[in-house]
């Protein structure tokens, strides 16, 4: 039985369950009379927070539509959809358009993905909290400015969150979205944005992303402007089932030489890669997102993990390409999810275009193209003196693509370079029981524009993801008697740089971290623990000069800490 994959899941949900369960008698008396003792039974806990910065808002007249006020109960295959149209009061140009996602659910219910898309554009990413018996309630801003192309004309509203309701899981989602639009003025500009957002989806009246497995793909054929001078792709990916936990997956041949463990398999390397008109254009490394019900549910009260309830979506600059899409014709854009995964990932994503407003078509070609269909990726397994079993994968991956475009202001190439660094170690001891995983994840990508005789201009984007996993899982002597005990540590640093001459200028960068431990305990069905601590520290810097600082610590479900300081 191995605990942080199919099987442990199933126990989880059960475990989860029965937090929502009053507890017996019994059970009640022999809680602990402090908190802190071993034995600790948490029921209920505190509305969900994150450490995240909220949206800055300009203080200039807007408006706020109420896009969706909708509960969501036997929602499987059943999204939400209206029409989105600007507010009249506020008709732009804007300088900032937000939108809030606040929720509510009370009862027992799984964590449940969700995404919302304007004019086929997924906008939104985001997954649900388990609730406790007295209900909780949250909330998710995010700035869809960069869509104001769509949103200046009505636009179909679709909202996927699939739930199910009955006897045993009785939590609805009671959910409302709004979208306000801030107006631009002479102290707030109007928002720079790309001319057309073209959305890379199979919907624009449906939930507009694909559910890919193993060897599979999904491409969208496009018409894009005669005019286009840069295309930039923003792509959604997040796994599901055994892909939950991906970073602690094991090869295939491990897995099948230990079916009686429950493993899942595909390895722990995951990137996804992107393909223009059949040729390979880029890939992007995935962050290692925890749903609030993954490895041990009380670690995530109330604190989420990071990307649990704002999911980063991923860019790639796609304007090598540009010059080779102005002929009139469809051409298609390809997304392929990781090789050999074990299960379902959800993928989709939006093009951001840019054209020339002085040249009825432009033109162009790419002139180098390194991206190979796999990395540089080496994987061993090697049996330990204590019993253990070590499992090591490490990869690179380095490529360069190149283009040209040529405009109203003469020839314009871009270069992106990248570099990526890959490292898993896991030790898995005890029969599939115990598992340690750390990951570590990072590299580079650097855009090197060239116009004409002068200098390049050169931006650099750095990611790391590091990830550091302990999950227990220990049977009883029945059927309904386990012990489960998760660890995590895991973080995302994220910064940006501009060259100037040889040397690099930090413009902007964030650096979130994130630990939390957490256990449940069943004894011939009656929980005695169920517990759980964590933290995440977020610090931001961005261009402007601006810094923000936020503290969040747990204890029993409960926050000890909440500061948001000053930074410089």
């Amino acid at each position: 039985m191995q605990a942080p994959k199919l099987i442990r899941r199933l126990a989880l949900a059960t475990a989860a369950l029965a937090l929502a369960l009053p507890l017996t008698p019994a059970a009640a008396e022999s809680r602990p009379a402090t908190a802190a003792a071993a034995g600790q039974v948490e029921t209920n806990y505190a509305d969900p927070v994150t450490a995240l910065p909220p949206v800055s808002r300009p203080d200039t007249p807007h408006c706020t539509v109420t896009a969706m006020q909708h509960d969501f109960a036997n929602s499987y295959g059943q999204p939400f959809t209206s029409t989105l149209t600007p507010p009249p009061d506020c008709p732009g140009p804007w300088n900032k358009v937000v939108l809030d996602w606040s929720g509510s659910v009370g009862g027992r219910q799984y964590d449940r993905l969700a995404g919302v898309w304007i004019g086929g554009a997924e906008v939104l990413r985001t997954s649900t909290p388990e609730p406790d018996p007295d209900g909780i309630k949250w909330h998710v801003d995010t700035d869809i400015t960069a869509f104001a192309p769509l949103l200046r004309t009505a636009q179909p509203v679709v909202v996927d969150l699939g739930n199910l309701v009955n006897s045993t899981y009785t939590g609805v989602f009671h959910m409302t979205m709004t979208v306000t639009y801030y107006q631009a003025d002479h102290h707030h500009p109007a928002a720079a944005t790309a001319d057309q957002v073209l959305p890379v989806s199979q919907s624009t009246t449906a939930p507009g992303w694909w559910n890919l497995g193993k060897g599979q793909s999904a491409t969208a054929t496009l018409a894009f402007p005669r005019n286009l001078t840069q295309a930039h792709l923003q792509l959604y990916a997040r796994g599901g089932g055994c892909e939950e936990f991906w970073y602690a997956n094991v090869p295939d041949s491990y897995a099948a030489a230990h079916a009686d463990e429950g493993l899942c398999g595909g390895g722990t390397y995951r990137e996804i890669q992107v393909q223009v008109d059949g040729r390979p254009a880029g890939t992007v490394q995935p962050f290692p997102a925890i749903y609030t019900g993954g490895i041990s549910p009380m670690m995530w009260r109330p604190i989420p993990a990071i990307d649990a309830f704002r999911t980063l979506p991923y860019d790639l600059d796609l304007t090598p390409f540009a010059g080779t899409l102005t002929d009139g014709r469809p051409h298609t854009v390809t997304l392929l999810p990781p090789a050999g995964i074990a299960d379902l990932w959800t993928l989709d994503g939006s093009l951001f275009l840019s054209t020339d407003p002085l040249r009825q078509q432009t033109s162009g070609a790419v002139t180098l193209d390194t991206v190979q269909p796999d990395p540089q990726l080496t994987t061993t397994t090697a049996a330990q003196a204590d019993g253990s079993d070590l499992i090591t994968a490490t990869a690179t991956r380095d490529w360069s693509v190149s283009g040209y475009v040529d405009t109203s202001r003469g020839r314009i190439t871009t270069r992106l370079d990248r570099h990526g660094s890959y490292s898993n170690r896991d030790t898995i001891s005890n029969g599939g029981q115990q598992q340690v995983s750390s990951q570590r994840d990072s590299g580079w990508l650097q855009t090197t524009v060239s116009h004409g005789p002068g200098r390049p201009e050169g931006t650099r984007a750095d990611w790391s993801y590091p990830i550091d996993v302990t999950s227990t899982y220990v049977p009883g002597a029945t059927a309904d008697s386990y012990l489960v005990r998760g660890q995590a540590t895991v973080a995302r640093h994220l910064s940006t740089s501009t060259q100037q001459g040889h040397h690099w200028r930090p413009v902007d960068s964030t650096d979130d971290r994130l630990t939390a431990q957490g256990v449940m305990e069943r004894q011939s069905g009656t929980l005695v623990q169920a517990d759980g601590s964590g933290s995440e520290h977020y610090t931001g810097h961005s261009a402007d000069g601006t810094c923000y600082d936020h503290q969040l610590a747990a204890d029993h479900g409960w926050i000890t800490l909440d500061r948001t300081t000053t930074c410089g």
